[in-house]
């Protein structure tokens, strides 16, 4: 049996069950490899992985700058959305102005803050503390808008392979309410409402290192995100920091990252508080009907 063929089964299979799956993943003596509900001889369990893998820690940085008096510490937001940060100074020895509970703050893009200025109590003595940073994207004292998402293709009709609570994959928080919609590789995915682009994936081919494969995730005005997963490589049309118009090109559809065949992973998301997760939202219509044309485009 092909790949394409056992992986558009195991969607089938995927798509019509109600209770937790354990899939096998095994290769044949040919190199084929078959995903399936039921263990065969060399079968391995398929471990899951969370497919909302985004690396931030060159965007968001604690800097420290050491003067005469002591040292002073920084938080920089590289990154073109806001970001909620906790500063948290354990183990801390021979220091003035260190606080004693966490410090919150939401930096603006691009932007950079001081959170705390520390002294030495004996000069004579070395200022000793163990910073902890923790931050997540978006602005949590935002309210998420009632919207009916247009569908963010053109082509179709497509059909719903995996819908909110999934017992596959969509049971982590960040991607609880998220849709998988099969669709050929190549198909024109477009912006299902406007707002600023904040990350994009571009290079991965196949597998690669980063589950989501590649991706866009744009931030909306009022504070939710849409993110766009398991694009086609050298697909993505929109640049980090711009502005884009719903319905507008933003790449093309792929099957790219942790991903059981061509599709898109569409989900919405918020900052909950030092945490994103994603929100139930609907389309404007239903998934296996055609484009919605009204949207436009670029």
């Amino acid at each position: 049996m092909s790949l394409r063929l056992t992986t558009l089964c195991l969607l089938s299979l995927l798509s019509s069950q109600a209770a937790a799956l354990t899939i096998y993943k095994y290769t044949d003596a040919n190199g084929v490899v078959t995903y399936s509900d039921q263990a065969a001889p060399g079968a391995q369990v398929f471990v899951f992985r969370d497919r909302m893998v985004e690396r931030l820690d060159n965007q968001v940085k604690l800097e420290t700058q050491k003067h005469e008096a002591g040292e002073t510490l920084l938080v920089r937001n590289d990154l073109y959305a806001p970001v909620q940060i906790e500063l948290k100074l354990v183990d801390v020895t021979n220091a003035v102005g260190a606080p004693e509970q966490p410090i919150n703050w939401v930096l603006p893009p691009r932007s950079k803050i001081r959170l705390a200025t520390l002294a030495p109590r004996d000069a004579g003595q070395p200022l000793r503390y163990t910073p902890k940073l923790r931050y997540a994207l978006g602005d949590p004292r935002l309210q998420p808008s009632q919207q009916r998402y247009p569908l963010p293709w053109r082509g179709g009709p497509f059909r719903l392979t995996q819908g909110a609570n999934g017992k596959y994959s969509h049971f982590t928080p960040k991607g609880r309410y998220a849709m998988d919609i099969a669709m050929p590789e190549g198909t024109p995915i477009v912006a299902a409402r406007g707002g600023v682009v904040v990350k994009t994936e571009n290079a991965q081919s196949g597998r690669g290192n980063n589950p989501s494969g590649n991706y866009v995730r744009i931030l909306h005005d009022d504070g939710t995100m849409g993110v766009y997963l398991h694009l086609m490589k050298g697909s993505v049309q929109v640049q980090e920091g711009r502005r884009v118009k719903a319905g507008s090109l933003i790449a093309r559809s792929g099957n790219t990252g942790n991903s059981t065949g061509p599709h898109l992973h569409f989900v919405v998301q918020r900052n909950v508080g030092l945490a994103l997760e994603s929100i139930p939202f609907n389309f404007a219509q239903p998934v296996d009907s055609l484009p919605n044309f009204a949207v436009g485009g670029e």
